[in-house]
């Protein structure tokens, strides 16, 4: 049995379209860049609290990022995984290296998820990395989510 050593990396979208070549050109990134792009214009640019794209090894394998800059000592991270990727944990590890970043760049930040109601993939990625349930929320843009928010002392099981 082979095992692979794969490292995570988060690759930045940057602020301006022609900054980012290389993703308006590949196409797993061609909706969501612009889709970023016209995202850092309402709630403005502010590394690191903004998009990536992430690399394992030679391939992009989803994307990942903060939905603003912490507002109130608080932030919200967002991810996903390209269909090719799924189902073999690659979720989770952004997830986790989303909260590392968080915590790395401020200790004391407060880090919330949002998903859909209903237990999914996402929330199963969410309990792996510490999140608990804070309840039902209405999201402006979603309508009616669940908010999920890390708990480092938590012990959820794996």
């Amino acid at each position: 049995m082979t095992i692979k050593n794969s490292i995570l990396e988060l690759i930045p979208v940057l602020e301006h379209v022609d900054e980012n070549i290389a993703f308006t050109k590949n196409p797993l990134c061609q909706d969501s860049i612009y889709m970023s792009i016209d995202f850092y214009k309402k709630v403005g640019f502010a590394p690191p609290w903004i998009c990536y794209y992430v690399k394992e090894n030679d391939d992009l394998v989803g994307c990942a990022g903060f939905k603003g800059k912490p507002v109130n000592g608080t932030i919200e991270i967002a991810y996903g995984t390209f269909e090719k990727f799924r189902n073999q944990g690659v979720g989770t590890k952004i997830c986790k290296i989303l909260v590392g970043l968080s915590l790395k760049t401020d200790p004391t930040i407060r880090i919330t998820a949002r998903t859909l109601p209903e237990n999914n993939f996402s929330t199963r990625i969410l309990q792996k990395n510490k999140f608990q349930f804070m309840g039902n929320v209405n999201d402006p843009e979603d309508g009616e989510v669940w908010e999920w928010e890390y708990k480092s002392d938590t012990n959820n099981e794996k």
